[in-house]
């Protein structure tokens, strides 16, 4: 395995593991951070235990054009009160993320670390977020890296049926009037593939990547 040192460098995504392990160590420097997300690279691990930066294949993304609302969905979003804003609450939406429970994992990879950093970022303009209101609490969101042509999705989180779905569709539609091409989604899970989400090979990702 590759470590990192305190250069900002990656090795080829080409070299990266069968899981898609590209390196380990290093730091969350904001311009590291930036040139992983750029050469298709996340960070994720657990508190304590060195950075783990990957990069899989097949790599889980949903075209704009490709996304799925459901008819249940859509009465939803007609009938709703909850408001849809961006870059409101960041540092809330990402505490949120980092606080709630998801089944089969037993903590989080949203270390205080990563929610500094990430914040940093939201000050550069480059990490942003979507927020779910219920009157002023706040219900739901995600948060994300904006690379312009590119959107790498990191976390998302719900107090109430739907709300981080609603936030999905909506940054999706926003999105694609944007011109985005392509939600990086990272894994697959079956939630993101109800959306319309769907694996390709990381080779296409990165050409769609680098066009930027």
């Amino acid at each position: 395995m590759f470590f990192l040192s305190s250069t900002h460098y990656f090795p080829p995504v080409s070299s990266a593991s069968p899981e898609g392990v590209v390196a380990a160590g290093g730091d969350l420097h904001p311009d590291r951070l930036i040139l992983a997300y750029r050469s298709g690279i996340f960070p994720w691990y657990e508190d304590g235990t060195p950075i783990l930066w990957w990069s899989p294949d097949p790599r889980m993304v949903l075209y704009p054009e490709e996304l799925k609302i459901h008819k249940s969905m859509k009465q939803f979003m007609r009938n709703t009160q909850l408001e849809v804003t961006w870059d409101k609450a960041f540092g809330q939406v990402i505490r949120e993320c980092a606080l709630i429970n998801r089944p089969g994992q037993s903590g989080t990879w949203i270390t205080a670390e990563m929610i500094e950093a990430y914040t940093t970022l939201h000050h550069r303009g480059i990490a942003r977020s979507v927020e779910v209101w219920d009157g002023e609490e706040l219900v739901g969101g995600l948060y994300g890296i904006n690379l312009g042509h590119v959107f790498c999705g990191e976390s998302m989180f719900a107090k109430t049926s739907n709300a981080s779905k609603l936030a999905f569709i909506k940054h999706v539609e926003r999105l694609k009037s944007e011109g985005c091409k392509l939600i990086d989604c990272q894994v697959y899970t079956q939630h993101l593939a109800s959306l319309g989400a769907r694996e390709i090979d990381r080779e296409v990702f990165l050409s769609i990547l680098n066009r930027g």
